[in-house]
């Protein structure tokens, strides 16, 4: 398959729901609500997953789509200002937008991993969002457990113009970036380990969504003196991409070690990355499990690389 409406669906969506981010982030005090498990969400978030719901369930309505948020607590009679904010700025960009709607489409983000399934994070990076630095907008489609199509918006990524970059990935296709503003896609490949400048390491900005320590460890192992870039979100597998960095690190917290990692904040960065030329796999070296539930439960930490330094990478794990 080319996945040609796939793709197109996908960039509309994305697109859109980057220009509702940004209007969020620069009109209006981006305040965030607590979740469950003590996460933020915003009014973004939630405009985000609506709009990217709505196009995906309008154009392929048997196509299960399992993202990030539902709207249990936005539905809540206590919450009618915040859905009141969150629909206008949904019509703002779609204009049947009402209350009712909106609940429905952020809840069609409720489905379940199967053969074929869109996983969705609106607002990746969340915190960065609400400090005002990287975020991103990650979707992907997922058949038979591979990843198959990925787009990435990440409207504070400034690599091809100042509006921000919109990374696309096909299977077998290559990758690509152009501006979230438009113009003609280019293609992206991960950088040689020769050239120095960027011959560098990403990490969290968060120090609990790894082992800092075990990371620079492992940078240094493989011949990486430059200090780490520390950004939030997907925007890391894209400056691996588009050769900015050659190493993308992820281990897991001491204090957490047990924790796994959730698919829609890793599935689109995943086929960007190795469309333009890099490997992605857990810190034993398994190829990333999108086939079995919203969390990847059989693999362990994620290791993304330009692909020449990778199998350095994993034997200086397995020795640390």
């Amino acid at each position: 398959m080319s996945y040609q409406l796939e793709t197109q669906v996908a960039i509309k969506a994305v697109t859109l729901a980057a220009k509702l981010c940004q209007q969020v982030r620069q009109t209006i005090q981006a305040e965030a609500i607590e979740k469950r498990d003590r996460s933020p969400v915003t009014i973004a978030d939630f405009g985000s997953q609506a709009i990217i719901c709505k196009l995906i369930a309008d154009a392929f309505p048997n196509d299960p789509i399992v993202a990030e948020e539902d709207a249990a607590a936005l539905s809540q009679p206590d919450m009618a200002p915040y859905l009141s904010q969150v629909t206008e700025q949904v019509r703002s960009i779609l204009t049947e937008a009402t209350p009712d709607a909106v609940i429905d489409w952020i809840n069609q983000g409720n489905g379940q991993v199967g053969s074929r399934y869109w996983t969705l994070d609106p607002i990746d990076g969340t915190k960065g969002f609400l400090r005002g630095d990287q975020y991103a907008v990650a979707l992907a489609l997922i058949e038979d457990g591979e990843v198959k199509v990925g787009v990435l918006g990440c409207p504070a990524l400034t690599l091809v113009g100042d509006a921000g970059s919109l990374l696309v990935a096909v299977r077998h296709q290559g990758a690509t970036i152009t501006s979230l503003a438009g113009g003609d896609p280019q293609p992206i490949q991960v950088v040689r380990s020769a050239n120095a400048a960027n011959f560098r390491f990403v990490e969290s900005v968060e120090s609990g969504h790894g082992d800092q320590t075990q990371q620079n460890a492992v940078a240094q192992a493989v011949g990486i003196t430059a200090a780490p870039l520390r950004m939030d979100s997907q925007a890391k597998y894209a400056v691996v991409a588009c050769g900015e960095a050659a190493l993308y690190l992820r281990l897991p917290s001491p204090k957490t070690p047990d924790y796994r990692e959730k698919i829609w904040d890793h599935a689109a960065g995943v086929i960007v990355v190795e469309e333009a030329g890099g490997k992605v796999t857990d810190m034993h070296g398994k190829p990333l499990n999108f086939a079995l539930d919203y969390k990847l439960t059989e693999n362990q930490g994620v290791v993304v690389s330009n692909g020449s330094c990778h199998e350095a990478v994993l034997a200086a794990l397995k020795g640390a």
